[in-house]
């Protein structure tokens, strides 16, 4: 079998058995098949596209070349939760603690963030003693003994994914669905869950831009899951604008504190909300929607999910009082407000250039080498269908940089559209996708 052969019969719009694939991918990852011959395989691809069994093996393979966790010592359905990034989303933080206060355990890996997206473990590091890093048997006795455990991904769980996405970052062929599908699952599955609930955005925020490219790409997943005979449902959400209010990862703890107080962002809980109650019925734990999102809010009013989120941060050495106090959270040294030049009705905001004025203030990286700074960032303080009188804060900007701090406020003021009549408001929820609609 010869690496030049494979390249042709792909670009030829041919389909390659799992033998094949994984003479291509255990090649590159043992260093065999140089990076231009599996670049020139990655375009034909991106151009050719592959079937839903390729994807799926593809994924497989991925998902074994490297350490896989076997959480079979963890009692009960594990459902794992993945979102494909966007901006103020800090659903995770609140999700995790809120279904695993019902008795469903989470045993969640999570990234850093790259760009304009934020990373739950970024997010997490910013809780004073925080440790994201856990030995596999650390992780499921936590799981055990509190039913949740959130840790950053281990660098041998689906290297060859590492390696491909590199190789993708810089030959232009980041954006094809079958590779983007494979990616996620493939991390998702060495990481050893029954099943997968995923949050697919679309918007200008997200990295697939149009509903019909997030369906796509949801139903692509979702058809992986259930080659790979994991349960997995899909729910297409609007990143059209930021999903919550915080941007930076101290500002996201504490709106995901105040969430789990009960008192977030209406379209982050609901979202949330949605979330929590699909992984409640994939893990078998409810008998209806209905009673998981009754069991859900009562958790929240109750204080039950907030206290679940304190033993996590306890479990895993992080000062607990931070959900009583949270100026114990990084705190920047300069604030300053970007206000609204006229009055009128926010008709929009972009999530993207806002994302981007976090990321260039230190919440984000530019580079994957990139020092994040935990206290910086931006929260809203409208939203679109609000109206606001002129010299109105629309956002107040978080810089330890006092350089940065006018810069960043301009640059939010920017996205931010203020016009005349009240617009029509977008769902937070686009549609579910699941198997049996495949």
């Amino acid at each position: 079998m010869h690496a030049v052969d494979l390249i042709q019969k792909k670009r030829d719009g041919g389909r390659l058995s799992r033998t094949e694939l994984e003479f291509l991918v255990k090649g590159y990852v043992g260093g065999e098949i140089p990076d231009y011959q599996m670049a020139a395989w990655l375009m034909a691809v991106f151009f050719r596209g592959m079937d839903a069994e390729e994807i799926a093996d593809l994924t497989l393979i991925m998902a074994h070349s490297g350490d896989t966790l076997d959480l079979s010592g963890i009692q009960g359905i594990k459902v794992d939760k993945h979102s494909t990034g966007g901006v103020a989303d800090t659903t995770t933080l609140v999700v995790a603690p809120l279904v695993a206060s019902l008795g469903v355990p989470v045993a969640k890996m999570s990234g850093r963030g790259l760009g304009h997206t934020g990373g739950t473990v970024d997010k997490l590091e910013s809780i004073p003693g925080f440790q994201v890093e856990l030995s596999p048997q650390q992780f499921i006795t936590q799981v055990n003994t509190i039913g949740l455990s959130l840790v950053g991904q281990t660098g041998q769980l689906a290297p060859a994914d590492k390696l491909l996405y590199a190789l993708r970052d810089v030959t232009a062929t980041v954006e094809s669905i079958p590779l983007i599908a494979s990616s996620i699952m493939s991390k998702k599955i060495a990481a050893g869950a029954d099943g997968f609930v995923l949050d697919v955005k679309a918007g200008k925020g997200a990295f697939m831009k149009t509903e019909e490219e997030a369906v796509e790409l949801a139903k692509t997943m979702v058809q992986i899951g259930r080659l790979a005979k994991r349960e997995t449902v899909a729910l297409v959400t609007d990143m059209n604008q930021p999903l919550g209010r915080a941007v930076g990862n101290a500002l996201e703890v504490k709106e995901a504190i105040l969430t789990l107080r009960g008192q977030g962002p209406a379209r982050l809980t609901e979202l949330c909300l949605e979330l929590a109650a699909e992984m409640l019925l994939l893990a078998n734990a409810v008998q209806s929607r209905s009673e998981a999102r009754r069991l859900l809010e009562e958790s929240l009013q109750s204080g039950k999910a907030l206290h679940k989120f304190k033993e996590l941060i306890e479990a895993q050495g992080g000062q607990a009082d931070v959900a009583d106090d949270l100026s114990l959270l990084p705190q920047a040294a300069h604030t300053t407000e970007a206000a609204a030049p006229a009055a009128g009705y926010v008709q929009a905001i972009d999530p993207l250039i806002i994302g981007i004025s976090a990321m260039e203030l230190g919440a984000g990286r530019e580079h994957k080498d990139s020092v994040i700074d935990l206290a910086v960032g931006i929260e809203l303080k409208a939203e679109i269908g609000d109206y606001v009188e002129a010299g109105m804060p629309l956002a107040t900007i978080y810089a330890n940089d006092p350089h940065k701090l006018r810069e960043a406020a301009g640059k939010a003021l920017q996205a931010f559209q203020i016009g005349d009549g009240k617009p029509a408001l977008k769902p937070t929820i686009y549609r579910k996708i699941t198997a049996e609609q495949l």
